[in-house]
Parts: structure tokens; sequence; C-alpha cells
């Protein structure tokens, strides 16, 4: 049979895009749909605008850090429309510079919503037409339905913000309106003790407003070493975020504006209640499924609409492959792009695919101060085996003078038998530029006695990586 495509891509993300690409540098025919905004979450409703906004949030706290050093600056007003436009242009360049790099690569491209007839068969109609999206890249609604065959296809949709089912909930947000809202909330009910709540918190308190964080856990941020989540909870108290452990909301319900306050009361399970002017929830993403009629093509997902593939990244039907977050594996933009990069590959390149090192991919979470991970943790690496734990705490030197109460926590966790450094993690200034670092350390499978012979640049944060002597702890063996 004599398709349209090679390759037609669902999904015009990070990910999708660089497999589009790759693949038409191989020679592939290739076509990618995109039913919302070119380049995907993480350049228009994530990873980019949110570290845009963590960085201007920082900027009252560099001022106020100034007067430590003989500074005499008067404290300013945050003008949160001029943040937003600014925002808006720097997306919208973006969005400009993922069209053009598919464009130069001889991709088609195809601006709507896409779903399946059958495994060869997509139809594209109109997109889920985003207010936000930067003409002239917004789907058109006028636009007639288009059926195209191809040989392979890639399924690249991501995921998006799943809100709970309870009282008021339409009266929250969550990550996608947050970058678009007209003017910053006073007081914050922030839910979620993830990525995204953690790193939102800091950016509304940062700009001046009042937060409140509850989250399920008795620390936040699960999944990360036990050491950095007790860090990161004193870091969010020391920013003045009031948290909310082991705790869930019940119900949201307007307060009467009559009395001049206004907003919302945010029940908890507990009895207590939260008044605020923005709900936001942050307590998980679904993968976007929903309009794709996997059914059609046989495409096997679990009961939360993950698609199952397999080592390779195929699914359940030969010839269509599915990456990023619609997999729920590891949701990060990084691996999104390599494993498009690694399909396109292997799907159509002459020589070896790259190999990535996937198990050693490091993290990040952009609070003030940031916590950076690669690795793994101490209970992770212990169920392997004994595990020598190397651990530093201190003020870092700006805050001597500064005066802030802040602390720098770095940690190695270290297999006793071979001495191999297997995971790193550190919450302070830098720690995410750090770690890109030690991510490669980690990935060689460097030793102890590598870290300790390697000489120190003095003085920073970092030359305590190399400078960890004594052993802090010996965690044994643990039963999973």
């Amino acid at each position: 049979m004599t398709y349209d495509f090679d390759l037609f891509v669902i999904g015009g993300g990070s990910g999708g895009v660089r497999c589009a690409r790759i693949a038409a540098s191989h020679g592939a025919r290739v076509a990618v749909a995109e039913n919302r905004h070119w380049g995907g979450t993480c350049v228009n409703l994530g990873c980019v605008p949110k570290k845009l906004m963590v960085q201007a949030s920082e900027y009252a706290d560099l001022a106020a850090d100034s007067l430590g050093f003989g500074w005499d600056v008067a404290p300013g007003t945050h003008d949160w429309a001029a943040l937003i436009a600014a925002k808006d242009r720097e997306i919208a360049r973006l969005n400009g510079i993922y069209v053009s790099l598919l464009e130069k690569s001889g991709v088609t491209l195809f601006t709507g919503t896409a779903r399946f007839e059958d495994a060869h068969t997509v139809i594209i109609g109109p997109g889920a037409l985003d207010p936000h999206a930067p003409a002239p890249h917004a789907p058109d609604q006028g636009a007639p339905e288009r059926r195209v065959t191809a040989e392979r296809i890639v399924i690249a949709t991501g995921s998006s913000p799943d809100l709970p089912e309870i009282e008021g909930i339409g009266h929250a947000i969550s990550s996608d309106q947050a970058f678009h809202l007209p003017s910053r909330p006073q007081r914050v009910c922030m839910v979620g003790g993830g990525y995204i709540g953690i790193e939102f918190a800091g950016i509304f308190q940062g700009l001046g407003s009042s937060v409140d964080l509850v989250y399920r856990q008795d620390l936040p941020l699960r999944g990360f070493d036990q050491d950095m989540r007790a860090a990161m909870r004193d870091a969010i108290a020391a920013r003045g975020i009031r948290q909310h452990p082991n705790r869930s909301p019940v119900a949201i319900r307007p307060l009467d504006a009559g009395d001049g306050a206004g907003g919302y009361a945010v029940l908890l399970d507990d009895g207590s209640r939260i008044a605020a002017d923005c709900v936001f929830f942050a307590t998980g993403r679904r993968p976007n499924v929903r309009s794709l009629e996997l059914r059609r093509a046989g495409v096997e997902t679990t009961a939360h609409g993950r698609i199952v593939v397999d080592q390779a990244g195929e699914t359940s039907a030969s010839g269509i492959y599915a990456i990023g977050d619609v997999t729920n594996r590891q949701n990060l933009t990084p691996v999104a792009i390599a494993e498009g990069h690694n399909l396109a590959d292997r799907l159509f390149g002459t020589g070896s695919p790259r190999h990535w090192s996937l198990e050693t991919t490091p993290k990040a979470v952009f609070f003030s101060p940031p916590l950076a991970s690669v690795g793994q943790t101490e209970a992770e690496a212990a169920v392997e085996g004994a595990v020598d734990i190397y651990l530093a705490r201190f003020t870092p030197m700006r805050h001597t003078l500064s005066g802030r109460s802040r602390k720098t926590v770095m940690k190695l966790v270290v297999d006793q038998g071979t001495q191999r450094v297997v995971g790193a993690h550190m919450i302070g200034d830098d720690a995410p530029e750090m770690m890109q670092g030690l991510a490669i350390a980690v990935t060689a499978g460097l030793t102890k006695a590598d870290f300790d012979r390697t000489v120190g640049i003095h003085p920073t944060s970092a030359e305590e990586f190399v400078t960890m002597r004594t052993r802090t702890r010996v965690t044994e063996r643990q039963d999973d």
C-alpha cells in the first residue's frame, strides 16, 4: 500500500517535534498534527514560562539581601501585567522557532485535532481553540476535516492537569490557567506537594501573595530523597508559606463578598478552612488520549489512560508508537526528547541509535532555593545493598551577610561494596546547574575516590561535593 507519509506524529510538543525532525533528516516523509500550540506544554504552559516566573519572584529577595552588602535599596512594587506580557512575547517567539524548525526540516504541519480511523489512517479535525495560541498557528475552527494515511504513527500528545471531583472544584484553577491570570491573587491556596505545587507556591509568595500549601503526606515531594524532602519542608517554612501536611481539601465554597472578604473557603478533611482569592490544584496529570479514539487502531491503555508501550516504545498495535507523558513513565521534557530522537533513529536511521541513560535522568524543583537530584535516593539504593551516606548542611556564603535564614543541604549516596556514587542530591542556590555535571559523574559510574581526588573550585558551594571526606552514616540493606 502507498501511504501519504512514512511517519505521522500526533502532538507538536518537544518529544513529537524532535521525533519528526530527526525522522525527516533521515529522508522520511513526515507530518505532525498539533491541536493547541506548537511546542506543547513545556514551552507554553510548563517548564519555560514557569522558570521565567520563578526568576521574576526572586528579585524581591535579592533586593532585600543586598542591604547586607551595603546597598541602599527601597522596596518596590511588582507589575504582574508587565510580567505576563513579557512572558507571552517570549513564548510567541519560541512557538515561531518550533514551527520554523519543522518547516525547514521538510515536515508537513497540520493544525487541528487528530484521531484514528484505523491503524494507518488519521482524521484531522478542528483544534481545541486556545485563546492564547499565537497567530497564525492557532487552530482554524472552520477548516474541513482531512484524512491522511501513514505507515507508522507516533502518539506524543502529552498530559493535562487532573483535578479531583470534590464540591466546588469548578472554582479552582490549574497550571493551564495560572500563566494567564489577569492579576496576581492576594491569597492563594495551593493544593499539591509535587513539583508544580511547590514551584507556584514560591512564585506567588515571592511576588507578594499570601500562600497556604496543602499536601497529603507528612513531607512534600513524594519520591525524592527523604533528607531533601525534609530540607524542602524547612525551606518552604523559611519563605513564610504556611504548610498543611497530611491534609486534603474536601470542598471549595464562595465566601460572602458582602462583608468585604470575598474569595473562597477551602474546607480540609480535618475540619479546618483556608480563605483564598485563588484556589490552585496541582495534584497530578492525566495522559491526553480522550480524543484519539485509540480503540479504532487497537491501541491498549491502562485504566488511568496511560498508553502501554514496550521497551522500543511500540504500543499493542504494530507500527504505532508512543513517547513522552502520554506513556506516564518519566514525565520530563528531556526524556520525551530523548525517546523521540531515539525512536526516529531506530525507525529511519542507518547507524546505531544513540543510547540515553534514562535511569540517571537528573531532575530539579525550581523553588527558592531550588532542589536538584540525580540517581538513587538513600532508600532506593539500600534495597540493593548497604550504602555509605555523606551529608553536608551549611549556610551559604551569601547569606552570612544577607542574614537570610537559608540552608544548603548536599548529599552523596555511595554503594558500600563498589564505592560507586549512585545518587547525588542538593537543595541550595544553583543546585540545578551543579547537578547537570554531577549527572555525568553518576552516569559514568564514578566512585567516591574519583570525587575525592577531584580538586574543588574555591570558594563555591559546589566544592563541598568533592570535599565530603567524613561518612555521615551507614544504611544497611533494607527490604523493598
